[in-house]
């Protein structure tokens, strides 16, 4: 058993304290190695086809070798999903893209690869057991709530939950909350497109591109008054920063975007980017009682081609793109930096209290699944059928990696946690 990845103190007084120390270590590290592995391979399994799980990598859940799992290449996997829209009757409509007739099923038999390490499969008993008697909120748009469903199906492998949103919420469409009693554990969806607070600039109405305030400087209190009881934050944003948008700060407009106004300040989206994730993660900094970890999951990029979205645009395409296909750059690009420089002043500043700030970064990943979208294959009651959705995901698909990624962070996270409590 290795222990490459700490370092012990040494000096002339310590030895006998090391020794004490690593013996405790290795003694603790026994003890949970041996008795989550043998608990989770006891336990029952789905009767549905789902990958392989390594039982060698459960053996290890505590010794998680540093690597970029963010960084590779998508490979063929013929065994195909975790979980069908037959076997998961949680998706909504507008990503059941099998249902509504999808005709291809290649866009299911990918898996992520990094390129110096394997990304272990997602075990939903594995991860069930690390939230035990914990909350996790998905706080952002659509796509934060797409991810909260993809993980709903990969955990009905285990259990099902109770839908206990209406206890919350009127708006139980937009804010979503499941119990899962055997585990204690609670998920939770708020919505945020912005993450700050707004409202449209146009007192007529909302629609689709329609011109809309941005208060930079305070956050939404949608997700801010609900937020301080929970463990884990998966907080995301991205494609609504495209529309018109006015920026005000301290009560004054500073600026807009794609707004046209001649006595308004042009400013790229970027800067109320920035500004909106500076004041999320300041606000979950400030709030008192907040212990929880926040992750931040990067940018979901877009895939329409011959045309914009309402432009007749749309997303046909049923394979992966190849490293020498697209490029990460423009757009995405910009929107991924930003984000992640944010990021970094938030896990300095939060250091002081103990707080942690994680990186989830899908983007370079998801830039080469266009095979991953809806396109034309998703309803909405609401929706015009006309427009194809190349923005979020097909249950399954490619999003489900997403939550491989988060489990993989998590179990980072568990083995620090219990190595330090050793200290």
């Amino acid at each position: 058993m290795k222990f490459n990845d700490f370092e012990f103190s040494d000096g002339k007084n310590t030895q006998h304290g090391t020794s004490k120390k690593l013996l405790l270590l290795l003694a603790l590290s026994l003890v949970f190695l041996t008795i989550v592995p043998l608990y989770l391979l006891t336990a029952s399994h789905s009767p549905l086809p789902s990958p392989k799980i390594d039982t060698s990598d459960l053996r290890n859940i505590g010794i998680v070798k540093e690597c970029d799992i963010f960084s590779g290449k998508w490979i063929p996997y013929p065994n195909g999903p975790y979980y069908t829209n037959a076997t998961c009757s949680l998706i909504i409509d507008q990503q059941n893209c099998m249902k509504f007739g999808r005709p291809d099923t290649e866009f299911m038999e990918w898996r992520w690869r990094p390129e110096k390490c394997e990304l272990p499969f997602f075990n939903a008993k594995l991860f069930l057991e690390l939230v035990r008697g914990k909350m996790m909120a998905f706080v952002g748009d659509s796509l934060g709530r797409n991810q909260m469903q993809s993980l709903l199906c990969l955990l009905s492998s285990v259990t099902h939950p109770e839908d206990i949103s209406h206890r919350y919420t009127a708006d139980t469409a937009y804010f979503k909350r499941w119990f899962y009693a055997d585990y204690g554990f609670t998920l939770a969806t708020l919505w945020s497109p912005f993450l700050v607070k707004s409202r449209d600039a146009d007192p007529s109405g909302h629609s689709l591109n329609s011109l809309m305030s941005l208060y930079l400087d305070q956050a939404d209190e949608a997700w801010a008054s609900q937020i301080e009881n929970f463990d884990y934050v998966i907080i995301s944003a991205g494609q609504w920063f495209f529309r018109p948008l006015i920026y005000h700060i301290n009560g004054q407009i500073v600026g807009c975007h794609n707004c046209y106004m001649e006595n308004i300040t042009s400013v790229t989206m970027y800067y109320g980017y920035r500004m909106a994730f500076r004041t999320a993660f300041e606000t979950l900094r400030s709030l008192k009682n907040y212990k929880g970890i926040t992750f931040l999951r990067t940018f979901s990029p877009s895939h329409f081609e011959n045309g914009a979205w309402n432009e007749g645009g749309n997303c046909i395409r049923t394979m992966p793109f190849t490293s020498e296909e697209t490029k990460f750059d423009g757009y995405n690009l910009e929107f991924y930096l930003t984000q992640v420089e944010e990021l970094r002043k938030a896990q300095k500043k939060g250091k002081k209290r103990g707080l942690k700030f994680e990186l989830l970064a899908t983007t370079e990943a998801m830039l080469l699944r266009p095979d991953g979208h809806p396109n034309y294959f998703g309803r909405s009651p609401h929706s015009n059928v006309t427009v194809a959705d190349c923005v979020h995901w097909c249950l399954p698909g490619p999003i489900d990696t997403w939550n491989e990624f988060l489990l993989y962070m998590m179990r980072k996270e568990a083995w620090r946690s219990f190595y330090e409590k050793l200290q």
